[in-house]
């Protein structure tokens, strides 16, 4: 197996038993980049001369004894919201041009602390807003859209590009990218990872979180990067504890099946699989329980009445200034959160706060809720409406937003993770929910799937 196809907690093992240096580990993965790049366009800028300087620099602080966990020398993306001191933070835009971070963002700091290597800054749809990533084409078929809005994190990881990358998500834009190219995507709890230096899309909705080939690896990105957030609505807590998941039984586990709003207009494929991961789940000894999703009419109005007016109040002298850099899908939805007034704002956060309570309540019967995360696979490029058998059009963005956005509302911590395939062979994800801080629940119930699955990770066999 070639270096870049190793998994983290594989290469991890390695490195730390000096049979991979980080110097090896990180001079694959930017051999693969320059391999697969052209074709799949996931990073905005790659900084290799850095990559290789930072790789040495593990290389020589283990061979001392100095070896900081199982980040040390391991090479990663970032997506181009996060500020790195130094480098452009370009939010795939023309408003940024010429923009350079003065500082670190938090997260930034935890994974150079940890001893990781940054290989460069990865797309994202403009500034977040957005479900598709245009810039950047799925792994398993470049002719098929990649997600958004971290799809060049997705992307990079499911390629071989990265051994992990950090995305963020707002109403999905880590799970949905991560479903669409077949890797494994977490949104931790609300403000358990901080924001601090993270160019925001919606303040109360943007969440900080890993995306990474196996379940295992995103638990070890979560320990380097989990704490007190203090920007602008930390937890107030120290600094969780969050065990790597080892169980390979789900005995005594509650898992609630969706009766109602995550099986409705999805397609065949990806419910056949999904039902057929969570029965899987069931024979491993979870308990199956079926659920009612509450307020469930009302979950995509609230993930648009909130995330349009912050979206819009934080771009609004840019808005003023230069919209004409804008792109035109994003500047269509900045401009029309100037028309909602601020009794709508406040009716989505009273309604959030009821969703919250009512979500609360619905974890008092399960432990953690399994669904799909995605509707249906990567649709085509260019592709914007799908037309669903019972008769209803939705656009693109609409259907990938529609399972993944109650997660952002709630602030509870979701997972995603490759289930199968359909029959173009696209990646299927399926998504675990948890209560508030049951990070470690939903990262158990995953890994005992992804163990028994008998499937290894496996890296897109993306050709120049």
């Amino acid at each position: 197996m070639r270096p870049f196809e190793l998994t983290l907690a594989e290469a991890a093992d390695a490195v730390a038993n000096g049979e991979l240096s980080p110097m090896e580990l990180t001079g694959s993965v930017l051999e693969r980049i320059d391999a697969v790049e052209e074709r799949l366009g996931a990073y905005v800028a790659v900084t290799g001369e850095v990559a290789r300087r930072s790789a040495a620099l593990a290389e020589r602080e283990i061979a001392t004894g100095r070896y900081r966990g199982p980040l040390h020398g391991i090479p990663f993306g970032l997506k181009d919201l996060i500020d790195v001191a130094g480098l452009p933070t370009t939010a795939s835009s023309r408003v940024r041009e010429g923009h350079v971070a003065p500082a670190d963002s938090a997260v930034t700091r935890s994974l150079f602390d940890a001893g990781a290597v940054l290989l460069g800054k990865t797309h994202t749809h403009e500034f977040a807003y957005g479900l598709t990533t245009p810039q950047t084409r799925n792994a398993w078929d470049p002719g098929r859209v990649a997600g958004g809005s971290s799809g060049g994190s997705a992307v990079a990881v499911a390629a071989g590009a990265a051994t992990f990358a950090l995305g963020t998500d707002t109403g999905g834009s880590i799970r949905v990218p991560a479903a669409l190219n077949g890797v494994v995507g977490l949104k931790p709890t609300y403000g358990l990872i901080s924001r601090d230096g993270v160019t925001s899309l919606s303040w109360s909705l943007d969440h900080v979180g890993p995306l990474t080939r196996t379940v295992r690896d995103a638990a070890l990105v979560l320990s380097a990067l989990a704490g007190h957030d203090e920007y602008p609505a930390g937890l107030g807590a120290a600094r969780p504890e969050h065990p790597l998941p080892r169980e390979r039984d789900l005995k005594g586990l509650r898992i609630g099946v969706p009766a109602n709003y995550y099986f409705d207009r999805v397609g065949p494929e990806v419910e056949t699989a999904v039902r057929g991961a969570i029965a899987q789940m069931s024979d491993l000894g979870a308990d199956l329980v079926e659920v009612e999703i509450p307020m469930a009419r009302y979950i995509q109005a609230i993930q648009w009445g909130l995330m349009v007016p912050e979206a819009t109040a934080y771009h609004e002298q840019a808005l003023r200034s230069a919209p004409e850099r804008y792109g035109s899908d994003v500047r269509v939805l900045l401009e029309a959160g100037e028309l909602l007034s601020a009794g709508d704002y406040l009716r989505a956060q009273r309604a959030r706060t009821l969703m919250r309570r009512e979500w609360g309540r619905l974890f008092e019967q399960v432990d953690v809720i399994a669904a799909p995360t995605v509707p249906m696979t990567a649709a085509e490029a260019g592709q914007d409406t799908v037309a669903w058998p019972d008769g209803t059009t939705e656009s693109v963005s609409d259907a990938y937003v529609r399972l993944s956005a109650p997660a952002n509302i709630t602030g509870v911590p979701a997972l995603t993770l490759p289930v199968g395939r359909d029959h173009a062979g696209l990646p299927i994800g399926m998504q675990l929910m948890g209560p508030p801080m049951g990070e470690a629940l939903v990262l158990r119930a995953g890994h005992a799937y992804e163990s028994v699955r008998g499937e290894p990770a496996e890296v897109a066999a993306v050709t120049a």
